[in-house]
């Protein structure tokens, strides 16, 4: 949900597409810097949540950010402006701030994964009184973006000190563009499965529902609208039947290109939802 007109509009947009549950940017996402926000704004929009019902509300970072970025100058900057962003999202009360892992961009996979564990870490020192938490989403593996296996993860886990403090947002786009076939019941419970033995499903606090517009394994990020793409409606079946996960937040980031498509693609997923 945008932002736009004040972080407070977002319930009030959300409620009024039918929204049960929302995700928005705290800040613009293509820019690094943010003013502080007002008591006045927080209170505006813990007000509007409160009045909508919405809930939770979930934050997504800036998509500059690269705490694996092997230049000096931009980790810094991603360092700086994720701890702004967890500020934020702690101030508004939401319980979770999303964020993809990073790019290695030639650095290696080894060597972004430990950067990005090692970020983290000096976050979480920097924020020990925080209620909220990072969720690393899992991504299509575009170029030299980590994220696509869910090794990665794994890898990332084994070296955070509070690993209370970190969680995954898994995305069904994503995810099938990195290889794992969620279209079958088959194939989604194998990945199910995979997931549980190397990560634990324990750690997935959060879902975004999209289709994909490119095929399974080809490791481009794509979103697209759902029934419409490559994981297709019975695909979105096995995931939004699952008893497992009747609870967790799922978030559209399907794409916006004609009027009422998010009203749409909301529709049509409960429709799917419901037996």
């Amino acid at each position: 949900m945008s932002i736009a007109g004040g972080i407070h509009n977002a319930p009030l947009r959300g409620k009024e597409a039918g929204c049960t549950t929302i995700q928005i940017f705290t800040k613009n996402s293509n820019q690094w810097k943010a003013r502080e926000l007002s008591q006045e704004e927080i209170e505006q929009f813990k007000k509007n949540q409160k009045l909508t019902r919405i809930f939770p509300i979930v934050a997504h970072d800036a998509y500059l950010i690269n705490i694996a970025s092997p230049d000096d100058t931009i980790y810094k900057k991603s360092l700086d402006a994720l701890f702004i962003e967890m500020k934020r999202t702690e101030a508004l009360g939401l319980p979770y701030l999303i964020m993809h892992p990073g790019a290695h961009l030639g650095s290696g996979e080894k060597n972004g994964l430990s950067k990005i564990a090692l970020s983290l870490n000096i976050l979480h020192d920097k924020s020990k009184d925080f209620k909220m938490k990072i969720l690393l989403e899992t991504t299509a593996g575009q170029g030299t973006v980590l994220g696509y296996k869910f090794e990665h993860f794994a890898s990332i886990f084994e070296c955070i000190k509070n690993k209370d403090r970190l969680g995954i947002c898994l995305d069904t786009s994503h995810i099938f563009a990195a290889g794992y076939n969620i279209r079958t019941k088959k194939g989604y419970d194998e990945t199910i499965k995979t997931f549980d033995r190397i990560i634990g499903l324990e750690k997935v606090k959060v879902f975004h529902i999209n289709d994909s517009k490119k095929p399974l394994g080809s490791r481009v990020d794509r979103h697209e609208h759902i029934g419409r793409g490559f994981i297709g409606k019975e695909g979105f079946k096995n995931l939004l039947r699952d008893e497992r996960f009747t609870s967790h937040p799922m978030i559209l980031e399907t794409p916006k290109d004609f009027e009422g498509a998010d009203i749409i693609n909301l529709k049509l997923l409960r429709k799917i939802a419901s037996k």
